[in-house]
């Protein structure tokens, strides 16, 4: 019914009808993103012949939902999202990067943008512009999701959500990589 709607909305266009939805999933995920989310899975991925390990975290409202072949199936792919960026996120969401972080890098990009001699509008223009890419590569929900550049991680989510109809959270995850930390 809601791809009638869709394409009704959109005239017949079939593009069109797509963001359609895709927009009406992302606005269904908001009005859930509210909810509790006690219940979820653990779940691990190995890859590249055994040399990086994850660990991932996702929570939702049931654990009928944790059963859900949808939601497992979220789970196992920010398993390989997080296994295959590189480099590999640090943070699950920005909101999370500390602030002091965020200004160390922001004082960095904004001196090599002022090697370029150009107005200072242009120069505060620059610098955010790289902070947004900064904070892309290092957090997980930020990331052009694996399977679909065009969308990240998090409208990947969200569209998880939408299909589910239940509020859910990338609570933490881990990433181990072999021979990594050795002095």
């Amino acid at each position: 019914m809601d791809c009638k709607v869709a394409l009704q909305e959109s005239d017949g266009d079939v593009e069109k009808a797509i963001v359609f939805l895709r927009k009406k999933g992302l606005a269904t995920a908001s009005k859930k993103s509210g909810r509790s989310t006690e219940e979820g899975l653990i779940g691990s991925y190995i890859h590249a012949g055994g040399k990086i390990g994850v660990m991932v975290e996702v929570n939702c409202e049931t654990d009928f939902v944790a059963r859900n072949p949808e939601f497992q199936g979220l789970v196992k792919d920010l398993g390989m999202q997080i296994a295959g960026s590189n480099p590999p996120p640090l943070y699950v969401r920005k909101e999370e990067v500390p602030e002091e972080l965020i200004e160390k890098e922001r004082a960095i990009f904004k001196a090599q943008a002022m090697e370029s001699k150009k107005p200072e509008a242009v120069i505060e223009k620059i610098a955010e512009g790289k902070v947004t890419k900064f904070l892309q590569s290092i957090c997980l929900l930020e990331q052009p999701y694996l399977k679909n550049p065009e969308i990240t991680v998090l409208e990947f989510v969200a569209e998880t959500v939408a299909k589910v109809g239940e509020n859910i959270q990338v609570r933490r995850f881990v990433r181990y990589q072999l021979g990594e930390g050795e002095a």
